[in-house]
């Protein structure tokens, strides 16, 4: 299998993230990166960087107001007397249809929905060769192959279609997922990060061309709260194309697995060509996050699960913090896939 990744995805080096009234040290941290190298290594991957595709893969779902934004929000936040190094909202519209402000404060609480976001210097450059990332492993499908692993850092699956949050900024997965859509090809994501894609579930919402399935633990008191219940099965002409699969905290392999098989058979009969995954590996038992409590070897068999769709597979980074197993997890994931697919 062919891992994609751009050293560019470097830059990105938040330092803040505020949860519970704390000010803390940011989980999403560069280190990541060399962690999912090896693991992807270790599963017999070799690594190439991606093309440069530009706007039009990313503002096929992201509004340009929104991406205007990213890419100079950083430079302006600057301009502000006494303003921090990152960009970090403190106020926030009541409803998305409310007054668009000129002021960076205001744009900047219209654009982000949390303080898990922070925008520093080197933000936009990392965000935008992420998505590239997941682009190119996209067009790994297009041209034939299998499967394709994206390193894609910052993650994006919190990412709406013009707001920020949870560490994320662009939606890596959407991105991939409409790249394959509209080259033909009837998509389904497939979300198996510890925090429900919220971002994701927005942007396709209302929509019967993409299938939006999310494995999580419940949000009833975990982030991102508002979004990931049961009940939310879509909307207007897509009403029926997202399922949301809530987990109680501190679920293991056999539970997880046995949900997982509830979702693959939603993605049979939605009659997908293409499967892309959000994969996180938060859902690890020792992840910062301690969420649910899927082990190293379980991510083998979610990926050997999902290796028995026989579907061309894109896998796009999502979550999964600094822990001893991290790379671990990464090569036990695609090592089952393939082993399983053959």
């Amino acid at each position: 299998m062919k891992a994609i990744f751009d050293d560019r995805q470097w830059l990105h080096q938040p330092r803040h993230f505020m949860a519970n009234g704390a000010l803390l040290p940011n989980p999403e941290q560069a280190e990541r990166i060399d962690r999912l190298l090896t693991g992807a290594r270790a599963a017999g991957c070799s690594v190439e960087a991606p093309h440069d595709e530009g706007m039009g893969p990313i503002a096929a779902l992201h509004s340009p107001e929104y991406l205007t934004f990213l890419e100079n929000i950083h430079t302006r936040w600057q301009r502000i007397e006494g303003a921090g190094e990152e960009v970090i909202p403190n106020i926030h519209p009541a409803t998305r249809s409310d007054s668009y402000p000129k002021s960076a404060v205001g744009q900047a609480g219209y654009h982000q929905a949390d303080t898990a976001c922070p925008i520093a210097k080197g933000t936009w450059e990392a965000a935008y060769w992420s998505a590239q990332t997941a682009i190119a492993a996209a067009d790994l499908i297009l041209a034939g192959e299998a499967s394709g692993y994206a390193l894609s850092r910052p993650p994006g699956h919190h990412a709406f279609g013009d707001l920020a949050g949870g560490f994320c900024f662009l939606n890596n997965s959407g991105i991939a997922a409409e790249r394959l859509r509209n080259h033909g090809l009837r998509p389904a994501i497939l979300d198996v990060d510890v925090h429900h894609g919220n971002g994701t579930q927005g942007i396709f919402y209302h929509r019967s061309d993409v299938l939006t399935v999310s494995i999580h633990a419940d949000p009833e008191r975990f982030y991102p709260f508002f979004w990931g219940q049961a009940h939310e099965r879509g909307a207007g002409e897509g009403l029926g194309y997202n399922l949301n699969l809530p987990l109680a905290r501190g679920t293991e392999d056999d539970a997880y697995l046995a949900t997982l098989d509830v979702a693959l058979q939603r993605i049979r009969a939605f009659g997908a060509d293409v499967i892309v995954v959000a994969l996180g590996l938060d859902a690890f038992v020792d992840d910062p996050f301690r969420g649910l409590a899927v082990s190293t070897a379980g991510f083998g068999r979610i990926g050997s699960a999902i290796a028995g769709l026989g579907l061309p597979s894109v896998f796009v980074q999502e979550g999964g913090y600094l822990c001893d197993a991290l790379g671990d997890n990464l090569a036990s994931f695609l090592i089952g896939y393939q082993e399983s697919r053959g």
